[in-house]
């Protein structure tokens, strides 16, 4: 069964870290673009990085430059976003995504066809 699993989600202070993983299951990462992207209630998805598996690729968000790193262990076929210097702002439910175009120009919802089921992550003190 080709699906992607989001994990790591969950409550920290502003400042705090937290590492997302997103693991795919019946299809290999390496000619995949994975992207993350996060939505808040009432407010747009947004993208907040995306990974290319077969160049390495990277696209982060301005807001999260410097703070996230998204990055992939291929033993694992997982993508993970180590997230630093959380912000209050930063809560959003998390969402990875992938597309089989091989790399990207822009880190774009639309172009992405397999999504996982989101985990939540709270910023709050």
């Amino acid at each position: 069964q080709v699906q992607l699993v989001e994990s790591g989600g969950g409550l920290v202070q502003p400042g705090g870290s937290l590492r997302l993983s997103c693991a795919a299951s019946g299809f290999t990462l390496d000619n995949y673009v994975i992207g993350w992207f996060r939505q808040d209630p009432g407010k747009e998805r947004e993208e907040v990085s995306c990974f290319s598996g077969y160049d390495g690729t990277t696209y982060y968000t301005d807001s999260v430059k410097g703070r996230f790193t998204i990055s992939r262990d291929t033993d694992k076929n997982t993508v993970t976003l180590q997230m630093d210097s959380l912000k209050p702002e930063d809560t959003a439910l998390y969402y990875c995504a992938a597309t089989q175009f091989k790399t990207f120009v822009l880190c774009r919802d639309a172009d992405f066809d397999l999504w996982g089921q989101g985990t939540q992550v709270i910023v709050a003190s």
